[in-house]
């Protein structure tokens, strides 16, 4: 993925494209050197050559040709720009004369002259391609010297007093500096290139590590991590570009942090209201379940005494003996049915007064002696002073009841109930434990819920509906107090706590 990523870098365009650039740019100077340099050079001599007759003639004219002013003038053209100027008069004496040879000059004249006096000289094609200007009062040509073999510019003619003159500088000395120029520029072309490329190549390297950084950071941003920043400290636009990646970054976390919190709230939402929808259809099932064995044996038994099946006192009296019985246990589940309603929506009012909970459990023991009796069950108590608490009592009477009945209906084995009272921290742990069989672990945590049964068959047989640990729920529940259930392996323990008087005079304090 890295080399992919680097077969296109920045770093490397910019610097092939800027080498690219700089070799195209010297190759070019070096071929129009070539083409161009000596041409250039030879047009510069002609107006040297130019100029220099200009002078020579308007000191001819002026007639200053013998002064010192015009000799040091001539001198310092002459040297200057290496050339030699004859000049000759009427008579063909030397009047003015520049350079090293004044004999092969003046030969050099004389062959020039008599070259344009001879009418039936024809130019060849190379003698009308050297010549630079031609006019009435001089010619400019390159000429071939035939002993020494070298080429000269040379201009000759006459000047407006009728001397005659020679201007010439040496073309080869321009043809050295052509090739010494285009030498130089190759080797510093050379250089220049390699220093550029290695210049441009640190610098773009420099530019494209910010670059790198933020498609670093923008790379992490698709993977949800929002942790990199770009921490660059430059003024340029690419910091600019990096501050808005980090306002982007902090942006789309919190975007993305509020979406999935809605996201979880939505689910919540979705999960409740299935849970909900789940509860209703269980508990119109559970209702319609529990409702359809006493409606059935009512209808059943009501349709015998009206068929008159049994015409004896005591068969009718056992008739109405199931009815009214079965009649009480629709009659107490749809009682439980609206105090579990009630509770569970906040309708009841918890009422907190200060009560004995040792006396609520007497009372709730008594009430149910008769049934206690019958089964032949052991009752063990460890509290009888009283033990001062504050809640609603009723509310209390109703998880001590609960309590009481299914540790009763569930009693067996040494058939043992053991009601304990322990206190700590302010509060009053109160514990009905009831020998017999344990709860499967599967169940404990399902047995607070409406209409589930560990036995159904048993809890059946003794009329149970399955409500009551609901409402014991919901019962501690309103009250902010703490209840449970704990296994031992000769029997079952409930247990729920209570504020004790104490404690909450403690905090009124």
């Amino acid at each position: 993925m890295r080399n992919k990523r680097f077969v296109h870098s920045i770093s490397r365009q910019f610097a092939g494209i800027f080498f690219a650039l700089m070799a195209g740019t010297i190759l070019l100077c070096w071929f129009l050197n070539i083409t161009f340099l000596e041409s250039f050079y030879i047009r510069d001599k002609q107006e040297v050559l130019l100029n220099a007759y200009e002078r020579i003639n308007h000191a001819a004219v002026e007639q200053t040709l013998d002064t010192e002013d015009f000799e040091l003038q001539l001198q310092s053209l002459c040297s200057r720009y290496n050339m030699d100027v004859l000049i000759l008069d009427v008579d063909s004496q030397t009047v003015k004369y520049a350079g090293v040879d004044p004999e092969a000059t003046k030969i050099q004249l004389w062959d020039n002259l008599f070259l344009e006096k001879n009418q039936n000289h024809e130019y060849s094609e190379q003698e009308k391609k050297d010549t630079l200007v031609e006019n009435d009062a001089y010619r400019i040509k390159i000429v071939r010297d035939r002993i020494l073999k070298n080429e000269n510019i040379e201009m000759w003619g006459f000047l407006e007093n009728g001397n005659m003159f020679l201007i010439r500088t040496a073309l080869e000395s321009i043809r050295d500096s052509v090739r010494l120029a285009n030498r130089f520029l190759a080797y510093i072309g050379v250089l220049a290139a390699v220093a550029s490329g290695i210049i441009i190549w640190v610098v773009s390297k420099k530019i494209t590590k910010p670059i790198m950084q933020l498609a670093g950071i923008s790379e992490k941003m698709t993977h949800l991590d929002f942790d990199a920043k770009y921490t660059g400290r430059d003024k340029n636009e690419i910091a600019i570009l990096g501050d808005n990646i980090n306002k982007m970054s902090e942006a789309l976390e919190k975007t993305i942090s509020e979406l999935k919190t809605a996201n979880n709230e939505l689910q919540k939402d979705i999960q409740k209201k299935t849970e909900i929808d789940e509860m209703r259809k269980e508990f119109l099932s559970n209702v319609s379940h529990e409702l359809k064995t006493p409606i059935a044996l009512i209808q059943g038994y009501a349709e015998g005494l009206l068929e008159g099946i049994s015409e004896d006192s005591e068969s009718r009296e056992l008739y109405c003996n199931v009815i009214s019985d079965e009649a009480q246990k629709m009659n107490s589940l749809v009682q439980k049915l609206l105090t579990l309603n009630q509770l569970e929506f906040g309708n009841d009012p918890v009422n907190m007064e200060r009560f004995d909970i040792v006396t609520l459990v007497k009372n709730q023991l008594q009430s149910a002696d008769i049934l206690i009796r019958q089964k032949e069950i052991k009752l063990l108590m460890s509290e009888n002073t009283p033990v001062y608490v504050w809640g609603d009592e009723f509310k209390t009477g109703e998880v001590v009841s609960n309590y009481l009945s299914n540790a009763i209906h569930h009693c067996e084995g040494d058939k043992i109930i053991d009601i304990r009272f322990s206190q700590r921290d302010g509060k009053v742990r109160v514990t009905f434990f009831n020998t017999g069989r344990p709860i499967p672990e599967e169940s404990i945590s399902h047995i607070w819920e409406k209409f589930y049964k560990v036995d159904k068959a048993r809890t059946r047989e003794y009329g149970g509906s399955g409500i009551g640990l609901s409402i014991v729920k919901a019962i501690m529940e309103s009250i902010n107090q703490e209840y449970g259930v704990e296994n031992y392996t000769n029997g079952v323990a409930f247990w729920f706590e209570m504020e004790m008087q104490e404690r909450i005079a403690e905090h009124v304090e």
